[in-house]
């Protein structure tokens, strides 16, 4: 009884202490990684991500546990984990390179390094070696003239990428043997796999170890390029085979268990990234390949093969979230999960799942799913969860453009009171063909903004992913027109709530979002403060700058010359005279998405009109924010600037 009644008090004593969540609880969350399951699915490893906030740096661990969540430790640092097919070794990336752990011994060794190191591990089929992506030295235009200078010569276009220069080194897919030299099963001038911000796979071995197939763009003007081809080589080498013909990108590459098929993501335009992916099988005794599903609303994001190869799980956006069907190869999908954002899945021989999973309110964790029964497996952050006390949130909707339906999501502060008036936050994505799904984040957390006590709205307007591809479709040569309707009716949803306060109403955004923000500034005074985080400012300017040019050309019908029409009129630059909010500017030097350029003109603008303004650089970043410390800074200037205005 004395046990229970302690217990009961530290329970009580917790509710009471516990708090909104600061960056510093931010920071601390520990960042759990997707589940690789061993071969007999007795075990599972993991990627674990720790924050030094004080060293400014992060730390990755290899973890493992049972596949019931219990025996959890760390093994290793590191990351990357790819078990051997006995079961016996994990690969991983230590340092850059490739380190092997024993399981039954619990020691580790690397193997011999590799000049431009390793990622994306996959171990032969006999346990013999593993393949692994390597940067390689290639002949390139885009090289330095003289040791001497840091001048460039540049002949071709997509000399920078993302937040890269382009140099003399390419992607390529190395064999490695545990014993002997790596030698280089994608040699020649173009990436392979090709280029991706979030990374990824895009190469797979076959059943028997004889076969590699993996994704690459061959075309030469990649700056206007999104068709990436499926190919085909012999691990003992040779000329590769290309075995996808359609103009858009073929890509992610799965053997089927039996070996009978490839199951690739397909897109059928080039130039659109945002096209419909579709499922597509390559049957490997014909040399054909087929469409399934072609009823399926969305996204196809991944594919993962059942151990009998008569259906593959697959994970797509969903309304706002992230769900998980299984697919039969004819077509017929059932929903088997759709709770937040679900993704990296592992399929047990029993039929369990095993994936990571994240909501608004609760960072990832791995979770398992059998006959409908979900457990969490990890409980790195249960602690610290605890002690925070989250905002509420809910999926709303409104009607949009054209009477469509709209959906979003609306958070209420950490100890709500219906009977007060609240300041508001409306956050707009970035894509445009993106969406605010219900999931963790680290860079725009929702829960950060509602901890300062702000009703935070989150709207998914035309170009959202997950509601059909007509609506993502919307989007594009009308970035200002039904999706700049569809926000500003969520702004009139949201400031009709009895408790919000409509006269001290925010908005922030980055990338799209933040080409929003800057539209926003020239025609409505309708909030009090702003945040345009590498806001597209300057269309014209934006596309000389950009890096990917079939972007624009997809999104605004050509080039500036071409269509000047639709760029003068799309173009937030053109409605400077309007600009009257406050408003906060932020850019990264090393963003060549969008260029720094157009945050220097919008800052120029501001603070020529004698708007108030401020401009955030943040000279070692791109696109996105990353380091630690910086990371703490943009919260606090960015929540610092809302809370001047609109409390």
């Amino acid at each position: 009884m004395k046990k229970l009644a302690l217990l009961a008090m530290l329970a009580i004593a917790t509710v009471a202490t516990a708090h909104p969540m600061s960056f510093s609880d931010l920071a601390a969350v520990k960042r759990i990684g997707t589940p690789v399951l061993s071969p007999d699915g007795k075990w599972i490893a993991y990627d674990l991500t720790t924050i030094d906030l004080a060293k400014n740096s992060r730390s990755n661990a290899l973890r493992l546990m049972r596949s019931d969540g219990t025996d959890e430790r760390k093994i290793a640092d590191g990351d990357g984990a790819a078990w051997s097919p006995d079961g016996k070794t994990i690969a991983h990336i230590s340092g850059g390179q490739i380190a092997l752990y024993d399981v039954a011994t619990g020691k580790s060794h690397k193997l011999p390094e590799l000049k431009g190191g390793a990622g994306s591990l996959k171990w032969l089929p006999d346990g013999s070696g593993l393949l692994a992506v390597s940067d390689v030295e290639i002949a390139s235009k885009n090289n330095m003239p003289s040791p001497d200078s840091k001048a460039r010569l540049i002949d071709n276009l997509l000399y920078r990428h993302w937040n890269v220069w382009q140099g003399s080194t390419r992607a390529h897919i190395l064999y490695v043997p545990l014993s002997g030299a790596a030698r280089d099963l994608t040699p020649g001038p173009f990436d392979a796999p090709p280029f991706s911000v979030g990374g990824g796979n895009e190469f797979d071995i076959s059943p028997d170890g004889k076969e590699l197939v993996y994704a690459s763009n061959t075309d030469v003007d990649a700056a206007r390029s999104t068709n990436a081809d499926l190919f085909l080589v012999a691990l003992t080498g040779g000329e590769a085979k290309r075995i996808t013909s359609r103009t858009g990108a073929d890509t992610s590459p799965v053997y089927s268990p039996d070996g009978k098929w490839i199951a690739y993501r397909s897109q059928a335009r080039q130039g659109f990234e945002s096209d419909q992916w579709e499922l597509w099988l390559y049957d490997r005794a014909s040399g054909t390949a087929k469409r399934i599903a072609a009823d399926f609303p969305n996204y196809i994001d991944s594919a993962t093969w059942a151990p009998d190869s008569k259906s593959m799980f697959i994970s797509a956006p969903l309304e706002g979230r992230h769900a998980i069907y299984e697919m039969t190869l004819d077509g017929r999908a059932t929903l088997v999960h759709n709770v937040g954002s679900a993704d990296g899945i592992q399929i047990a021989r029993d039929r369990t799942l095993y994936f990571q999973m994240s909501t608004l309110s609760r960072p990832a964790d791995i979770y398992s799913l059998r006959q409908a029964t979900t457990k969490k497996l990890t409980m790195h952050n249960d602690a610290l969860l605890a002690s925070l006390t989250m905002a509420s949130y809910e999926s709303t909707s409104w009607t949009g453009a054209d009477n469509a339906r709209v959906q979003g999501w609306l958070l209420k502060p950490p100890n709500f009171d219906a009977t007060k008036k609240y300041p508001a936050v409306v956050l707009i994505h970035g894509g445009p063909q993106g969406a605010w799904g219900e999931g963790w984040s680290y860079r725009w957390n929702p829960q950060m903004f509602a901890a300062r006590g702000y009703v935070v709205l989150m709207p998914n307007p035309r170009g959202s992913t997950g509601f059909g591809q007509k609506f993502i479709e919307e989007i594009s040569k009308d970035w200002a027109g039904k999706v700049y309707t569809d926000l500003m009716n969520g702004v009139d949803m949201l400031a009709a709530q009895p408790y919000v306060d409509a006269n001290r109403m925010g908005a922030a955004g980055a990338s799209y979002g933040g080409y929003m923000i800057n539209w926003i500034l020239g025609h409505t005074n309708r909030f009090k403060a702003l945040v345009s985080h590498d806001g597209v400012y300057n269309l014209e300017s934006m596309y000389g700058a950009t890096e990917e040019l079939w972007f624009p050309e997809w999104e605004f019908g050509g080039t500036p010359w071409d269509n000047p029409e639709l760029y003068e009129s799309l173009s937030p630059h053109k409605f400077v005279k309007n600009f009257a909010t406050p408003t906060l500017v932020v850019h990264g030097e090393l963003d060549y998405r969008v260029p720094i350029g157009e945050a220097l003109q919008l800052f120029t603008a501001l603070q020529r009109r004698g708007v108030p303004s401020r401009f955030l650089y943040f000279p070692d970043e791109g696109h996105w924010v990353l380091k630690p410390q910086n990371s703490k800074v943009w919260h606090q200037t960015v929540l610092d600037w809302l809370d001047g205005y609109l409390k």
